[in-house]
This record gives structure tokens, sequence and C-alpha cells, in this order.
């Protein structure tokens, strides 16, 4: 399976096709209201603009697993499927999640027809996506280990030193260290030749990292 990317940040791009302007935006969007807040922003910034269609895919199965993904399309009073679908497609493609696209349409006079009204909002999303920076999204099971104080310091430098993402410690009546992880089978044992088998690893989740690339 490919795996799914998003971007590092907002990337802009305008193209023109026969003296019609299309303003893309493709930015980050965690969740479908994040996006809609985009895509908001977007028509508020170019008001005189004919139309903003729009398309994201967010997956908040990152935040709870009983979540699902979600794709929107808007075609914004173009021609039905001339717009909103060819820029979903478009980010489809590129295997991309927790993105959103908007494009804003100037009129410059011509008609472009519904096939190319199609390939003006696709080409747009595609120029702009062309500028971004891709970030691989992993996911990592948390776990969470229960340490002596005297112990906390040896093992997390150890479990660091075996690349182990340490994303948090907490000191109470013992120290409790959370870790991410791709292979819960190692980070076990790893722990138990460190702790002499004191200290098992619990599963606590996950979540997703992400990474260049």
């Amino acid at each position: 399976m490919t795996p799914l990317r998003t971007i590092a940040g907002r990337v802009e791009c305008e193209t023109e096709v026969k003296k019609s302007r299309f303003v893309a935006v493709v930015d980050r969007a965690a969740t479908e209201a994040e996006a809609r807040a985009v895509i908001a922003a977007a028509r508020k910034a170019d008001p005189a603009a004919g139309h903003h269609c729009s398309a994201f895919i967010v997956d908040s199965a990152a935040a709870d697993p009983k979540e699902q993904r979600i794709e929107r399309s808007s075609d914004d009073g173009e021609p039905s499927g001339t717009a909103g679908t060819p820029m979903l497609d478009v980010l489809r493609g590129h295997h991309l999640t927790n993105v959103v696209a908007v494009v804003s349409r100037y009129f410059g006079g011509t008609k472009l027809g519904t096939g190319g009204l199609a390939r003006a909002y696709s080409g747009a999303v595609t120029e702009a996506v062309s500028g971004a920076t891709f970030l691989t999204r992993e996911r990592r099971e948390i776990m969470t280990l229960e340490l002596d104080h005297a112990e906390v310091g040896r093992v997390e430098s150890e479990l660091r030193g075996h690349g182990v993402l340490v994303v948090g410690a907490s000191y109470g009546a013992r120290a409790v260290l959370t870790v991410a992880v791709t292979d819960t089978d190692s980070t076990v044992a790893l722990v138990a030749s460190l702790t002499s088998g004191r200290v098992i690893p619990v599963l606590d989740g996950h979540m997703y990292a992400e990474n260049p690339g």
C-alpha cells in the first residue's frame, strides 16, 4: 500500500487559461472544520472571483480510530463535475491526506467548455502541489513504561540511542515514560533487556509521525 502523505505548509500559485485567472491555494487541514475555514478564508481573500471551487481530504482516524476518512468537493456554481472532482482527483493521485485545495476563478470572457474547465482546475491544483514539501505520515504505537526514578535516566537514554521516540515523561510515585514506536515486539524486548525483565511496556493508543519524503 502506498503510504499517505501530507504537505509541510501552505502553497499558492496563479495560472491563466484564455484570460481566465485561477488562483490556487493548497493548505493543511486536520479536520473538516479546518478545511472549511481555509475555504472561507480564500473566499474572503478573493471576493471578486466568480467561483471558489474546493476539495479536501481529512483522516480523522489519526485522532479517533472510530472516525473515517472524509473526502469532499464543490464546483461552487461551475458545471457539475468540472472543478471539485478534478481537484479531488489530483489530491488522491498524490496520495495526500489532511489537505485542502481551493481554486478561485476570475472569468476572462472566453468560455472554456467542460473539458477545458476540468483541465484548468486540476492543472491549477497540480501546479500548486508541485511547489509543496511532502511529509510521509507514519503510524506509531504509543507505549508507557513505569520505572523507578533511579533508572529512568539510563533507560530513556538507551531507548533514544536505539531510535525510540520518547514523547513524554511524568514523575509521581514512579516515573512514567511515554514512547512512540513502529515495532512493539522489539520495544518490549529492548525494555526487558534494560530492566532485567522487571518492566513491561503497556500499549496506550497510537499517533501519526510526519517525516520528510
